[in-house]
């Protein structure tokens, strides 16, 4: 695996898992804001949710790359 198609491997998984992770913890609002949409979530805990991305989105990758070397 060459280093650009390896970076390309990452940033396809991080983007699937990435929507995988999104919908985890999502609780909304009893009642919404005025201005603001029904459907948005109270705290979406988005940097949590991107370190989560990052981290399995590395494991998956590795798994990859060691599959791809054999």
């Amino acid at each position: 695996m060459t280093f650009s198609s390896g970076i390309l491997v990452y940033v396809m998984v991080w983007v699937v898992i990435l929507f995988l992770i999104l919908p985890w913890g999502v609780h909304l609002p009893e009642e919404a804001e005025p201005g603001h949409a029904t459907s948005a979530p109270d705290t979406p805990h988005i940097g949590l949710k991107l370190l989560l991305t990052s981290l399995i989105s590395g494991l998956v990758w590795m798994v990859v790359f060691l599959i791809l070397q054999k």
